[in-house]
């Protein structure tokens, strides 16, 4: 179930949000405290805050109370080029607790590559693996693969599943943007999980008018508006203007002394993080394994702890 969600989220963050028959676009450049919180008629809710702006580094956290589900973690990126294509590594984690299981599992991040700019149609690919640790022992390695020049496939990964109670590998395989199979015990490929099928709900916003001044569809509304009419100098104007005043506001602590602290999460160290989740990773994980977690500190969101407790 770890594994379904967690190929279900990347193909929600990485490519169902991009209409069919277009492209990705430049995202705008989210100012230090920018909030985004919204829900879902499931119960389920999602607090998001720009943690840190330099680097620039995103906390976030959902919960659904009834499921019993609670989900935390940051992500920051690094980024180069390499050729014709931007490669941005996510230094981060996502932790998922099931309180009424009392179980966590920790998820490291794949690496992102933005293919197709130089001819103006950008698209994301995942490379390189990720890992996931459960408290109950269930570990998997997911390897993501991209289409070569003579075979393979886009969005391709296969997660290979280990536990000391299975006697061979679960094998799971397919595309995180489509289907995909898995293989026990050396049988044959059924059916997993079948994105194709499957509507992303669509999320609960409040409106700009009662928003924060802080949540993103306010600190952007008019700088989105003039894009949609193609009103570029005003969009420019508006995000100079944004822009400006993050400048005067890090001028005006450094002056006091400053230091800015998140509304909703707080830095804490590794171990209260991850417990000994990441140890157990780095054990079984291999030569390809890139620690982008950060084993000193990360981002809580403040209520965390008294929640998982619950």
């Amino acid at each position: 179930a770890a594994v379904k969600w967690f190929i279900s989220s990347l193909n929600g963050s990485f490519s169902s949000r991009v209409p069919k028959g277009e492209w990705e676009k430049k995202p705008f450049n989210p100012i230090l405290g920018e909030q985004f919180i919204c829900s879902w008629d499931d119960g389920t809710h999602i607090v998001c805050e720009q943690v840190s702006h330099h680097p620039p580094v995103s906390g976030f956290f959902i919960e659904n109370k009834e499921a019993g589900i609670i989900i935390n973690g940051h992500d920051g990126q690094k980024t180069r080029f390499s050729g014709t294509q931007m490669l941005v590594d996510q230094v981060g984690y996502c932790t998922l607790k099931l309180t009424q299981r009392g179980e966590t599992y920790l998820f490291t991040l794949p690496s992102l590559s933005v293919n197709g700019i130089w001819y103006a149609a950008p698209y994301v690919e995942l490379y390189g693996n990720s890992y996931i640790q459960s408290s109950s022992g269930y570990y998997a390695s997911i390897e993501y693969t991209t289409k070569g020049w003579i075979s393979g496939e886009l969005h391709h990964f296969k997660a290979t599943v280990t536990h000391e109670s299975l006697n061979t590998p679960t094998v799971i395989e397919g595309q995180w943007t489509g289907k995909s199979t898995i293989i026990k015990n050396n049988g044959s490929a059924e059916p997993f999980l079948d994105l194709t099928t499957m509507e992303k709900p669509v999320p609960k916003v409040a409106a700009v008018a009662e928003q924060g001044e802080l949540e993103s569809r306010r600190v952007w509304h008019k700088v989105a508006e003039a894009l949609k009419i193609g009103d570029y100098m005003t969009a420019s104007n508006e995000k100079s203007a944004i822009e400006n005043a993050q400048r005067a506001l890090r001028k005006e602590r450094a002056e006091k002394n400053e230091t800015w602290y998140p509304k909703y999460f707080a830095s804490k160290t590794g171990d209260a993080i991850f417990g000994d989740l990441r140890e157990k990773i780095l054990a079984k994980s291999d030569s390809k394994f890139v620690d982008t977690m950060g084993a000193e500190s990360g981002w809580l969101y403040k209520d965390f702890e008294t929640l998982a407790s619950k």
